[in-house]
């Protein structure tokens, strides 16, 4: 989700972001149920940021531990180095549903939002702060009908979807992206809203 201030501000790892709103402006995300939410998923699209540059096949791992924290780990493939990347983190819950503190490095921890999320728990916007946004599956692809629904969300939360990088997550879409010139990740602008959502209200 976050790669975004990873490992010491060094690696990649889904989810902290720099800046954002104070806890006060979060609302909780009704209905939560942060056991329903644990387990593997695949980034489908984010916003650019350097700790996870060229990265593709980008999955999140999220894990409950014994002490009540959740132990976070982000892994992602890069096809210039020819080498897997991993970042191993921890994640705690806060007094808001939906809204979590990851930390990458010490005791660091930074703003894990999540925006929307479906109803049976198969796709997830995440936000942290105003400049990082992650759309997460648990399948390796989405119906485009329902991606450019997501994209309509993170639109109205004020996220600029024109940015949104969409790695690959399938070997027919790296070898698609590098026959044609490509780095391998693609970028693209789309959008509008699938039934059976949970969604949050942007606040002011």
């Amino acid at each position: 989700m976050g790669t975004i201030l990873l490992v010491a501000l060094a690696i990649f790892g889904l989810a902290l972001g720099l800046g954002g709103r104070t806890t006060e402006q979060y609302e909780s995300l009704t209905g939560f149920d942060l056991n329903r939410y644990l387990g593997r998923w695949y980034e489908i699209a984010r916003t650019n940021n350097r700790f996870e540059r060229e990265l593709d096949y980008v999955t999140a791992e999220y894990i409950l531990q014994d002490n009540g924290k959740i132990k976070v780990i982000n892994r992602g493939y890069n096809q210039r180095k020819g080498r897997l990347q991993e970042s191993v983190g921890k994640a705690k819950t806060t007094d808001i549903n939906g809204h979590l503190r990851v930390s990458f490095f010490l005791s660091f921890y930074s703003d894990y939002d999540i925006l929307a999320i479906s109803e049976n728990y198969s796709w997830a916007l995440v936000g942290s702060g105003k400049n990082f946004l992650w759309i997460l599956s648990r399948t390796p692809s989405l119906p485009e009908s329902e991606l450019e629904s997501i994209l309509d969300i993170a639109r109205r939360f004020g996220y600029d979807t024109d940015k949104l990088i969409f790695p690959v997550q399938k070997p027919s879409e790296m070898s698609q992206s590098m026959g044609n010139g490509g780095s391998g990740v693609r970028t693209a602008a789309m959008v509008r809203t699938p039934a059976n959502k949970k969604v949050k209200e942007p606040v002011a």
